[in-house]
């Protein structure tokens, strides 16, 4: 059977629901159940090969939990190269621009590794990583403002990442409850993992071939 040229993500424009959770974050990671599962559009290629990513907003930030499985070998993770390593890439657009191909200062690329922190690449870890041809750059972020807790099991990982409200240039769910949103799971041993269309299509740098997380719930208007 031959592969489509285009991937059949790239015919579509995704928009999910992100629920609002309160508590969103507590020592034990992200206070996510089942209902904030997202929808893998991955399965429209490969069905049943993507892992599972869920997402949940407050007043306080954003939270996800991914579940890779599958796996026979650990993840290979170094804080000092993000880029190369295994684990979450997100990418957030504080106003849901789809009509332009370069990030802009509302534009957001975050990493969260199960491991490749500290003394002998143990920990897990967080951090920021630049857009290729940004027009303009986000408000600096602390490491402070990211967290990430990893768990490890027989087959893969269980990973929570929280990224603080104002870490996020721009976020403000009564006013622009809509945010540009994709994110890649790296893995050496299972590919790359994205939810809209991967590469060759320039999703690293180009908003407008992300998606739209869509604020649900919580305090604000949803009128």
């Amino acid at each position: 059977m031959n592969e489509p040229l285009v991937s059949p993500r790239f015919l579509f424009r995704f928009s999910v629901p992100c629920r609002h959770c309160d508590p969103l974050w507590t020592a034990k990671g992200a206070s996510l159940d089942k209902n904030c599962v997202l929808p893998s559009f991955a399965e429209l290629e490969q069905p049943g090969a993507a892992p599972e990513l869920r997402a949940g907003w407050s007043h306080s930030g954003l939270a996800f939990r991914l579940e890779v499985r599958g796996k026979r070998q650990a993840p290979w993770c170094r804080a000092e190269g993000p880029a190369d390593s295994d684990g979450l890439q997100i990418w957030l657009d504080t106003r849901d621009v789809k009509n332009v191909h370069r990030a802009g200062r509302f534009c957001h690329r975050l990493f969260f590794l199960p491991a490749g922190g500290g003394q002998g690449f143990t920990e897990p870890a967080a951090g920021v990583l630049p857009i290729h041809r940004a027009r303009a750059l986000h408000g600096p972020i602390d490491e402070s403002q990211l967290k990430v807790l990893s768990r490890k099991r027989a087959d893969g990982y269980v990973l929570d990442a929280f990224v603080a409200a104002d870490a996020l240039t721009g976020f403000d769910p009564e006013e622009h409850s809509r945010l540009g949103f994709f994110y890649a799971v790296m893995d050496r041993e299972l590919g790359e993992q994205t939810f809209g269309a991967g590469n060759p299509m320039p999703y690293p740098q180009d908003p407008s071939l992300w998606a739209t997380l869509e604020l649900t719930g919580g305090s604000r208007s949803t009128s």
